[in-house]
């Protein structure tokens, strides 16, 4: 009965085995022996929280927080015991501290459900009682046929049942999964791909037997038992036959599959990390700070505790104080960054008009993490890249030539040309009419020469335009297979599909050219050339493999003539020609690669009827051979490709995002080091990351790759590591494969971390989604404990954006999986300069001055009141009222730190965006190091001695203040040390302060003039609800007092003035990059002090000490400074963002 219990609660899943049965259409054995397995629903859930869990859950994770935890011990002791303060002074922050964070997760985590909504709700149509029926996607369950239409995401893991194609094949993109944007072919097995019908389907008797759901993306296994005639027949199913959720169906009007897995069991959720609460190095360094000043009022209360026995054992000892420390701080920093967060989603720097996409925050307690990032994971395709590819430049029979206007253009100018260049457009007319090329030099030769030159031409884009495997839609190829071609044809009109992005751009430039290629069946291959329709029969495609890195095809012409076309890298290509421009065109392609364009060359050679024969004979042995059949095709491919002749090399570009290289360029200015994880080709991606600066031209890349063993993969690291050690010079950038990081990570962590910190930059492809979470788990928990950021637009990079310490999603083209399970999200890769180095930086800063001022201000408060212990021999009496215990966290001193902590800007924004150095002036945490801790805590302590003991001596020895000759009294001594308080704690957080506004200005000084009116209301009227009146007429008799306000005076100056020296000492012999950076901001821009204290260009009194103030504080009221940046600016020409609150001018004071 208990184990029962435990797994309909989950606690205890019942035992599954490793496969499961799925019977098609649920249609079950009617034996009545059959008991149906159980499977979860379609539902996709990335949200954290369920309105049953949310209260507890959320209660457990603000309860393991230190200061949390401490004031709930304190609030349930004030419940317990009698104590001088009420159980409300605690428990009323402490409320509203859980209350505000509470609503503000809950939000955010009913923003998550809403998105999880809107995909569960996405309408489908499942094949049910012979009919088809639109329900919803959670409804799908394990064993519905589903009808999925062109260019429509599979809801769930199908293997495929039968498409619109009479052989049962389709076309399907896997770019949100694995980041590749190629065409992948999926088929159906024989006796289900007949069935394309609704009305066919419904007599299927079929069951699968499949492997229990895993992660892997590339691995499935299975049968189908299909019965006919009472007959049963077993097909193997394998990767080829499932189609994955998130991809999406291409070049095929609608297909039929089954559900397999469904829900949170897709092999995509699978890939999904479980969401964790993140925390930042802010908050972990301020749980370090609290457990310290909590040692130090535990100490406090022992010394006090012990005292007290001593002194008056007879009396229980409470101390009245202890339950004022930091409460309010928690609930400052939660509405800090909650109100923070919303300036992210207002800047118009960050906001892409083209998408009408704006950024978006869906975590809002990691702001100040964005100012602390060392590592930037970023996948590749749709991150870094457009998922567009160009075709740019070409090398033909030695010639070079770039694509301008849709012409082939010649490069250079040649003395006896009148145009200077050549269009190839004009020179396939010439094969019609010779009258109609245009004149260039390279085809000023005789007759002979000129048709030779065109035939290598036309062979070489006929090879672009055969050699490959691109699909073309069917309703774009309806009607243009027998009319006349129109040479005006825009290539937008034919959409085209490849398995590689290459050969899909080399196919539309050919067709802009004017070689068109139609449409291909089994057996044939169509184009047009300027209109004339030529028919190739396809004899052979030699398919594309890593180890040769080529392809072929073996064609026969119209004339009977048979030829082989050849395409691939040009280390593969090029050794195998005899003949041809071999050297210029290498000379060439190394030109291309400098330029960052993927190359590939193309070669050719004509087939004797015997050598085919040969070819064909071998073919066939090889592919029907059941023992060592990809030997044996290796050996034949190598046969047949042999004694090329060299037609040429492509270079086609695959278009960055705009400003990506210098993005990147600049992180790295920055101190941070970037990984690329890519699920994309060795050599795609090894192109992307030079062609994006990743990797430098003049950068050693070691490789990493088709590593089979640990052995292997140890000793590879080991020569490696030797390699990098030896040459101190070189950077070194490193590229590993998938298979070989996981057998890297198997037994040699270290050594493969150890290669990794000494190269300057990491490529790592073929990557798993699981495998990227996992390098960058290594990373954060190595010895350094750096502070990660993932980057990535597709459903396979959300288990790493949810595993680094900062995930950024891509609002990209292939989905919103990334961009719902991040912490931010943008709209294009360039936008994490900004996010970075502006927003990081002001937000950490913003953080770190309100921890530090917190703590300081709190130890102002508590320190005299512990002072105080020692004169009234540790009695219960308070040195404050109890009101303005109450009141001086959450109004004397509260909105000044508050507004800080929104709006502060201690440098420029277009400065931080120009100079990504001084990034580095806040790494590793520097603002809340234990040194800046030390100081400011000292600080607090200085002051709270001058605040008591200035006090003290000024009205000790019964010296009478008053006209009258009165003394002061207990209370009035009091409000003296809490009036001198309130007035240095806030104007310490102005001195901090450099970017004033009218908001500023009002809550810094109308909190000063706050506490005095509301000191003067207070204390000046009799309230019948209060039960003592121990402030009556206090406050007045106290400001009455000249002697009083000239120690208000002297105890502020005294308490400053240190703060001042350590200022002009620290800016003057020990500046950082960013004092530097305000120093020089100053000088140049700045003509006076703010408006504390202004002077004009003329002489006057304090001109001269406001410059020195000027020189050594640096800053200025934006009032009075022009804050616009020049056109030439090489970043953001003009910075838009919503943190400018003030108003801008060029006048002078």
């Amino acid at each position: 009965m208990w184990r029962w219990v435990r797994q309909q609660l989950g606690f205890d899943p019942p035992h599954q085995s490793d496969t499961r049965t799925i019977y098609i259409a649920n249609r079950f054995p009617q034996n009545g022996l059959y008991t149906p397995q159980k499977f979860i629903d379609n539902r996709i859930i990335s949200s954290k929280y369920t309105v049953w869990n949310f209260v507890p859950k959320n209660l457990f994770e603000q309860f393991r927080r230190v200061a949390n935890f401490y004031f709930l011990i304190i609030f349930l002791v004030q419940l317990m015991i009698d104590t001088p303060t009420s159980p409300i002074t605690s428990g009323l922050p402490l409320f509203f501290v859980i209350t505000v964070t509470a609503i503000k997760q809950g939000y955010e985590d009913w923003l998550r459900h809403n998105s999880d909504n809107e995909v569960n709700g996405a309408p489908v149509y499942v094949v049910r009682s012979g009919g088809l029926v639109k329900t919803r996607s959670k409804n799908i369950r394990v064993g519905d046929i589903v009808r999925i239409a062109k260019d429509e995401i599979f809801p769930a893991d199908l293997v495929l049942l039968s498409s619109d194609r009479l052989d049962g094949s389709c076309h399907v993109t896997t770019a949100s999964l694995d980041g590749e944007t190629n065409l992948k072919t999926h088929m159906a097995v024989p006796e289900t791909a007949v069935l394309q019908t609704v009305a066919s389907l419904d007599t299927l008797i079929a069951e699968i037997e499949c492997q229990q759901p895993e992660a892997d993306l590339y691995r499935f296994m299975g049968r189908m038992i299909i019965t006919q005639q009472m007959e049963e027949i077993v097909r193997p199913l394998g990767p080829e036959s499932l189609l994955l959720r998130g991809a999406r169906l291409k070049n095929t009007k609608e297909i039929f599959g089954v559900a397999v897995y469904t829900g949170m069991e897709t092999k995509m959720a699978l890939n999904y990390k479980s969401k964790s609460q993140k925390r930042s190095a802010v908050e972990k360094s301020m749980n370090t700070f609290l457990i310290i000043y909590l040692i130090i009022l535990i100490s406090e209360a022992i010394i006090s505790t012990i005292l007290k026995y001593t002194w008056q054992a007879e009396e229980k000892w409470d101390e009245p104080w202890y339950n004022q420390k930091t409460e309010h701080q928690r609930n400052s920093i939660e509405m800090q960054k909650f109100l923070g967060s919303f300036f992210i989603g207002w800047d118009l720097d960050i906001y892409h008009e083209e998408s009408d996409e704006k950024a978006q925050v869906n975590t809002s307690d990691l702001n100040e993490e964005l100012g602390q990032v060392e590592y930037v994971f970023t996948d590749k395709t749709g991150t870094l890249t457009e998922n567009e590819m160009q075709f740019r430049e070409c090398s033909i029979n030695g010639i070079k030539y770039q694509e301008i206007n849709g012409r082939l253009v010649s490069e250079g100018p040649t003395p006896d040309s009148s145009e200077g260049n050549l269009s190839y457009l004009n020179s396939l007319y010439h094969l019609n009419n010779l009258s109609h090329l245009t004149t260039s030099s390279s085809f000023r030769t005789s007759p002979e020469n000129e048709t030779e030159l065109i035939k290598e031409h036309d062979l070489f884009f006929k090879a672009v335009s055969l050699c490959h495997t691109v699909q073309i839609s069917n309703v774009q190829t309806d009607g243009l297979g027998d009319g006349p071609w129109q040479s005006n044809l825009s290539p937008s009109q034919l959409e085209y599909y490849a398995s590689s992005p290459d050969e899909k751009a080399l196919v539309e430039a050919a067709a802009r050219i004017g070689i068109v290629f139609i449409g291909s069946s089994e057996e044939t291959m169509e184009v047009k050339i300027l209109g004339k329709l030529e028919r190739y029969k396809l004899l052979h495609v030699l398919e594309f493999d890593s180890n040769r890195r080529r392809m072929s095809v073996i064609v026969q012409a119209p004339s009977g003539e048979k030829f082989l076309f050849v395409k691939g890298a040009e280390s593969s290509v090029l050794p195998k020609c005899i003949g041809g421009e071999i050297e210029k065109t290498r000379v060439h392609v190394d030109e291309f690669a400098l330029k960052g364009l993927r190359t590939l060359c193309m070669a050719y050679k004509q087939l004797t009827s015997k050598e085919y024969e040969e070819i064909d004979k071998r073919l066939f042995e090889a592919r029907t051979a059941l023992q060592q059949r990809e030997e044996k095709l290796a050996d034949v491919f190598q046969f047949i490709e042999k004694d090329l002749m060299l037609l040429g090399a492509t270079a086609v570009e695959d278009r960055l995002q705009d400003k990506v290289r210098e993005t990147i360029e600049a992180l790295r200015m920055a101190g941070i080091k970037i990984w690329v994880l890519t699920g994309d080709k060795h050599e795609t991606a090894v192109s992307v990351s030079l062609s994006c600066g990743h990797f430098h031209r003049t950068m050693n890349i070691l490789e990493l790759t088709n590593q089979k063993s640990d052995n292997e993969c140890a000793e590879k690291l080991r020569q490696l590591a030797r390699r990098i050690t030896e040459d101190h010079v070189i950077q070194h950038g490193l590229v590993v494969d998938g298979t070989s990081l996981s057998l890297a990570l198997r037994e040699h962590e270290k050594l493969f971390m150890e290669v990794c910190r000494n190269c300057s930059a990491v490529l790592c492809c073929r990557m798993a989604p699981l495998q990227k979470a996992k390098v960058i788990r290594l990373i954060k928990i190595s010895p350094e404990k750096p502070i990660t950021l993932a980057v990535g637009d597709g459903a396979n990079d959300v288990s790493m954006i949810q595993e680094a310490h900062v995930g950024i999603g891509i609002m990209g083209k292939e989905g919103r999986q990334a961009a719902r399970n991040s912490d931010y999200a943008i709209a294009r890769f360039k936008f994490l300069s900004k996010l970075l180095f502006v927003h990081g930086h002001f937000y950490y800063i913003r953080i770190a001055t309100l921890v530090q001022y917190f703590f300081y201000k709190n130890v102002c408060f508590i320190t005299p009141q512990f002072l105080y212990q020692f004169y009234c021999l540790f009695s219960q009496q308070t040195l404050y009222d109890g009101v303005y215990l109450t009141l001086y966290n959450i109004c004397f001193t509260s909105l000044p730190i508050l507004i800080y902590s929104l709006l502060e800007q201690h440098i420029d924004p277009h400065v931080l965006q120009n100079k990504p150095t001084l990034y580095r002036d806040i790494s590793k945490n520097h603002q809340l190091s234990i040194k800046t801790f030390v100081y400011w805590t000292i600080l607090g302590f200085s002051h709270a001695f001058i605040f008591f003991f200035g006090s003290y001596f000024l009205i000790g020895k019964d010296t009478s203040l008053l006209g009258n000759g009165q003394m002061f009294g207990n209370w009035t001594f009091g409000t003296l040390v809490f009036t001198v308080m309130v007035i240095t704690v806030t104007v310490k957080m102005a001195l901090e302060t450099r970017f004033w506004t009218w908001i500023n200005h009002l809550v810094t000084w109308g909190s000063i003039i706050f506490y005095f009116v509301f000191s003067l209301f207070y204390g000046g009227i009799l309230w019948p609800f209060l039960g003592s009146q121990n402030m009556y007429f206090v406050f007045i008799q106290l400001l009455s007092s000249g002697s009083a306000w000239f120690a208000i005076i002297l105890m502020v100056f005294t308490c400053l003035l240190l703060d001042i020296v350590k200022k002009v000492f620290d800016r003057q012999l020990h500046p950082t990059n960013t004092e530097k950076a305000q120093l020089t901001e100053t000088n140049s821009r700045i003509k006076c002090l703010d408006s504390m204290c202004c002077f004009s260009e003329g002489e006057t009194a304090c001109a001269s000490v406001g410059r020195m103030l000027e020189r050594v504080i640096g800053r200025c009221s934006p009032t009075h400074v022009s804050r616009s940046w020049s056109a030439s600016d090489p970043f953001y020409t003009n910075d838009r963002s919503i943190l400018t609150l003030s108003t801008m001018d060029s006048s002078t004071c």
